[in-house]
């Protein structure tokens, strides 16, 4: 499996600008993926969501991806889902979705990376590095020096998720991750194109 080095995943979660501004300032930065994750929401709402991003994603290097409902996705004609542990399994996903391209699977822990190899995902997100808010019942944090470890042996694309400031950035990259997910960083800041650049000039000086 190729492994990709792309630098920020901007996770779209309850902005203050609005989904599509941040959308639209991921586009004009040039990131490789922004998902959607809107919650709380009904599932017409986040439909909605999701075609408006898809149609400025549409046609750019930004690979849109929707957090959790492949059949949400697919309706949205996404590039693809990206699914937790207890959500659908990646194999059943690709086989009912042929729509979709791209499955990305969230891990917590060594075994569960290991375990990831079986199904083959695009991608795997390792986390949460560190403690955050942004889910209602958080996963144990894996803390940086684990995800390092976790990181530097998975054969796939991995991306570190939970937590992640421009503060502490540097010690996450430091510690062997080539890509991050951000959701507050971007999504709190009433200019997110501005912080996506800065994100993206830290991962840059590690990444040359």
């Amino acid at each position: 499996m190729q492994i990709e080095r792309f630098g920020l995943y901007l996770v779209i979660t309850n902005p203050v600008t609005s989904y599509e501004a941040c959308a639209e300032a991921a586009v004009a930065e040039g990131l490789r993926y922004i998902q959607l994750r809107q919650k709380p929401g009904t599932r017409e709402e986040v439909l909605a969501t999701a075609k408006n991003l898809r149609a400025i994603t549409s046609g750019t290097e930004t690979r849109f991806i929707v957090d959790d409902d492949p059949e949400i996705a697919q309706e949205a004609e996404a590039d693809g889902v990206h699914l937790g542990q207890t959500d659908m399994p990646i194999p059943e996903a690709r086989r009912r979705f042929p729509g979709l391209r791209i499955f990305g699977l969230s891990t917590h822990n060594a075994q569960q990376a290991r375990e990831a190899e079986g199904v083959a995902p695009d991608y795997c997100g390792v986390g949460p590095v560190f403690r955050t808010p942004t889910k209602k019942i958080p996963d144990p944090v894996v803390g940086v020096e684990e995800a390092g470890r976790i990181i530097r042996g998975a054969p796939f694309t991995t991306v570190a998720i939970g937590g992640i400031n421009e503060e502490n950035l540097g010690e996450v990259l430091r510690a062997g991750a080539v890509n991050f997910a951000v959701v507050r960083p971007v999504c709190q800041s009433s200019s997110p194109r501005d912080a996506i650049r800065r994100l993206q000039e830290i991962w840059r000086q590690f990444a040359n």
